[in-house]
């Protein structure tokens, strides 16, 4: 009895454990889109030094004091740079607001060890190393209230240039730290240091960490990591907690899942999930900074984020007189505007249990409302033959339509199975990406698996949408070969819904790497077609550098007729066993 009332309360535990974890990041879901900003003694460096820009490849001007072997009292001098009567943290604020972003994750201390706020815990501040009374985090916050902006915050836990007792990645080579040591470090610094932005600064949404390997590979050991989750969830129970704390995501520990910098879904997850991107390269200002993004490129990360239920959190990075880059505003701006028009298609929407970056000419988001189910068609290349083709939902739409600015066009469409025409009018709703609005009267019902239709008709069976892959390894496009499997063996099966009866043509796109013909039959439904596909070699990449690849070549093996309307199984088998690399099986009328 005993055993079976420990089992129920340790079942209840979890279960609430569980529950409160999704509480908390419920609102993580429907916000979707904020504001990083990277802003410390690094930003008056300006990404030079001493004439000298950034060293290495990986140039992100907030770690110029370790690439370019700074010294503490030489970088503590850059404090005098700040133009303080010029910063105002509520313009940030206001700018991200403006943008359409619902939180901003502000960093605090990054890995040069600098609090950014007025820390008790040492003497190493911006606000004292620059002899000035000012607390930009508690202004910061204080805006944030003020707009209605929920406030995180960057705390580097892992690496601190300025402590002698923490994590400095030169010290694969110097091995100075202990273990004890390190504890030094994380119980006189990390620990109070947390204290104060825990309980200073009012209600704080997320607690985001920076260390992008497992616990196991660096000098921090879990009972240290639980210390923390143990302080924030006494302090604030609602903060969310981020996986770069150093722990896998789950209910007790790690609220939502951080991707790599610049790293974007390519899978749907059913928990909550963010990508920290950045406008240009670096995340800190850089003076220097020549790699913006485009309108359209940062239009593409959050919609093909959220599409896979993700978010996004797009770093700026202001001077060190407060003042938001030029390019940054223009583009925080653009999307803003384009948010205050179809921001329902982004904020609580999810993505469909779909493929990523299934459709060509863009993505498909959703709201599951319970009455009237709505899904978003974000269309980035409008199609010239005004048919918008959508695979993979059987129900049938109620209404079709798009808005421009304040109306509404209703649009007249086709549907047959997991097929959808969408009639388009001639001009695009948007200049970057215009938004359909789809609505149902019924739960929706996905076909995950079925090859979607591409722009203007026709069906590319490839590794992407392949379902037997167990056997059959798949190589990605490495800048010269396309992506492409090694087909041998037993047969590769794909699912095609066929809108239409008649006779389809059938191309394949392969190299065969041996010294004669490979014979290959490919069947749809119970109609089977055979072809030899005759041996091809290299092929010029670039000329005149000696540069040769593998040769992909394009064969019309013929045509199969379609007697019935609907889903139906394609295979390819390749005979006696023999290599063949198979780019992919292209099928239209």
């Amino acid at each position: 009895m005993m055993t079976k009332i420990l089992l129920t309360c340790i079942l209840t535990f979890i279960t609430l454990s569980s529950t409160l974890a999704q509480h908390r990041a419920s609102w993580m879901e429907q916000d979707r889109f904020g504001m990083f900003i990277h802003w410390g003694l690094y930003t008056a460096a300006e990404g030079m030094w001493k004439g000298e820009k950034l060293r290495y490849l990986n140039n992100y001007a907030e770690w110029i004091r370790y690439r370019n072997r700074i010294s503490k009292d030489e970088y503590g001098q850059l404090a005098k740079r700040f133009v303080w009567d010029e910063i105002n943290p509520e313009e940030w604020v206001i700018q991200a607001k403006k943008a359409g972003m619902k939180y901003i994750i502000m960093t605090t201390k990054h890995h040069d060890g600098v609090a950014i706020w007025d820390t008790k815990i040492g003497t190493y501040s911006i606000s004292k190393l620059a002899g000035v009374d000012r607390d930009i985090i508690k202004e910061l916050a204080e805006a944030c209230r003020k707009h209605n902006m929920k406030l995180g915050f960057y705390y580097s836990h892992w690496i601190d240039w300025e402590h002698p007792y923490a994590w400095d990645h030169n010290q694969e080579l110097t091995g100075r730290v202990t273990d004890a040591q390190f504890d030094t470090y994380w119980q006189d610094k990390v620990i109070p240091q947390l204290k104060e932005l825990l309980t200073n600064y009012g209600d704080i949404s997320i607690m985001w960490f920076d260390m992008w390997i497992p616990y196991e590979k660096s000098i921090i050991k879990r009972k240290q990591l639980e210390q923390v989750v143990q302080l924030i969830r006494e302090l604030q129970p609602n903060c969310l907690i981020n996986s770069r704390l150093g722990l896998p995501t789950d209910a007790k520990y790690v609220d939502f899942e951080t991707l790599g910098d610049n790293v974007f879904g390519t899978t749907y997850r059913a928990h909550p999930w963010e990508t920290p991107g950045t406008i240009a390269h670096s995340w800190g200002y850089n003076g220097q900074e020549k790699e913006w993004k485009s309108s359209s490129q940062i239009f593409e990360s959050l919609i093909s984020n959220v599409s896979l239920n993700g978010g996004l959190t797009l770093n700026i990075g202001p001077r060190a007189n407060g003042q938001i880059p030029y390019e940054s505003i223009n583009r925080l701006n653009e999307i803003g505007r384009w948010l205050d028009q179809n921001g329902e298609s982004i904020y609580g929407a999810k993505g469909l249990p779909m493929r990523a970056n299934n459709f060509d000419w863009g993505y498909l988001t959703y709201k599951p409302n319970e009455q009237q189910p709505q899904v978003y068609a974000h269309i980035f290349n409008w199609p010239l033959d005004n048919c918008l083709r959508i695979t993979g939902i059987n129900n049938k739409p109620q209404k079709i339509y798009y808005k421009n600015k304040s109306t509404k066009t209703e649009l007249t469409f086709d549907h047959q199975g997991s097929i959808l025409h969408v009639n388009l009018p001639k001009e695009s709703a948007n200049d970057i990406v215009s938004n359909i609005v789809i609505e149902y009267n019924e739960v929706l019902a996905i076909d995950d698996k079925i090859v979607p239709e591409s722009t203007y008709g026709g069906f590319a069976l490839n590794s992407n949408n392949l379902l037997q892959k167990e056997d059959n390894t798949i190589i990605a496009y490495d800048g010269k070969r396309p992506s492409y499997f090694l087909a041998s063996g037993a047969p590769l099966l794909w699912d095609v819904y066929f809108p239409k009866k008649g006779i389809y043509h059938i191309d394949i796109s392969a190299h065969n790497p041996t010294h004669k013909n490979v014979a290959v039959e490919i069947t749809i439904g119970e109609n089977t077609i055979k072809a030899l596909l005759q041996p091809n070699g290299k092929v010029v990449a670039e000329p005149n550098e000696n540069n040769y690849t593998e040769e992909f070549v394009d064969t019309n093996v013929g045509y199969l007729k379609i007697d019935e309307i609907g889903k139906k199984p394609v295979t390819i088998k390749v005979i006696d066993n023999q290599p063949l690399w198979i780019n992919r099986i292209w099928i239209t009328r």
